[in-house]
C-alpha cells in the first residue's frame, strides 16, 4: 500500500495545475491561429480589389454622442467609398444601442447622410441591436436577410468578423482596414483583446447562440428607412 504525502499530493496538484494551464494555452493559439487562416483568402487589404456584394456591413465601435471615435468613422468611411464606387449596393450600420444616451447606429447614420448626402436614404439601413460582432452578424442574416456582404473593420479584427459572417452561411469577404495610425498601447490593448475574442467567437460559431434581440425582418432588398427608429 503507498501512502501519499502532503507534498506527493502537492506536487500531483502542482503538474496538474500546469498540465491544464499548457493544454489551455495551446487550446488558445490553434484557434487564433485557425481563425486567421480559415479568413485569410477572403480578407482584402486593397480597396480596389474588393468583389462586389449586395451590402457592406459597419461593425460598431465607441462613439461620443453622435461623434464617432476614429476607429469607427475609419469604418464608416470605407464603407462610404465601397457604396460609392459600386462594389456594396445598401450600408448595414450596426451598432449598440442598448442604452437611452448612447446608440453607435444612430450616430454612423447621420454621419453618413452628412457626409455623403448623394447616396439614397433607401440604401442606408441599420441595425440598433448589433451588440457584438455575432449579433450583428446574426441579426443581418436573420433580420435583414443578407446573403452576401463585405465587412469593414480595422486588420486586427477582421479574420473573427469574416469568420462569424460566413459559419452562419452568409458568402462574406472583408475589408481590412488600415490601422498604422493607431500605435502604441491602445493598439497593443486591441490586439491581446482580439486574441481572447477569436476564442469567444469559436464558441460562438460552434453552439450559435441567439442574439439579444430578432424582431420583425427588414429585407435588404427593400427600403432601408423601414429600420430607422425616427
Amino acid at each position: 500500500m503507498v501512502i501519499l504525502t502532503a507534498k506527493d499530493v502537492f506536487k500531483s496538484l502542482l503538474l496538474a495545475v500546469i498540465f491544464t494551464f499548457f493544454g489551455i494555452a495551446l487550446a488558445t493559439l490553434f484557434i487564433n491561429m485557425g481563425m486567421i487562416l480559415a479568413a485569410r483568402r477572403f480578407v482584402f487589404n486593397d480597396i480596389y480589389t474588393i468583389p462586389p456584394r449586395t451590402a457592406v456591413l459597419v461593425l460598431g465601435s465607441q462613439t461620443h454622442g453622435i461623434r464617432l471615435s476614429p476607429v469607427l468613422r475609419d469604418r464608416v468611411d470605407a464603407a462610404i467609398y465601397l457604396r460609392e464606387k459600386g462594389t456594396a449596393g445598401k450600408l448595414l450600420l450596426s451598432g449598440d444601442h442598448g442604452q437611452k444616451f448612447y446608440d453607435e447606429a444612430t450616430a454612423m447614420k447621420l454621419y453618413v447622410l452628412a457626409n455623403a448626402p448623394y447616396i439614397p436614404e433607401e440604401d442606408i439601413f441599420v441595425d440598433y441591436a448589433g451588440f457584438s460582432t455575432w449579433e450583428s452578424m446574426y441579426r443581418a442574416r436573420n433580420v435583414f436577410e443578407v446573403n452576401d456582404l463585405i465587412v469593414v473593420t480595422q486588420k486586427f479584427h477582421i479574420s473573427r468578423a469574416v469568420n462569424m459572417a460566413r459559419s452562419l452561411g452568409m458568402d462574406a469577404v472583408g475589408y481590412g482596414i488600415n490601422q498604422d495610425r493607431f500605435r502604441g498601447r491602445s493598439l497593443r490593448s486591441w490586439r491581446v483583446r482580439e486574441y481572447f475574442a477569436r476564442v469567444k467567437a469559436f464558441y460562438s460559431i460552434l453552439f450559435r447562440p441567439k442574439p439579444t434581440y430578432l424582431g420583425e425582418v427588414i429585407p435588404i432588398t427593400g427600403d432601408g428607412r423601414d429600420s430607422w427608429l425616427d
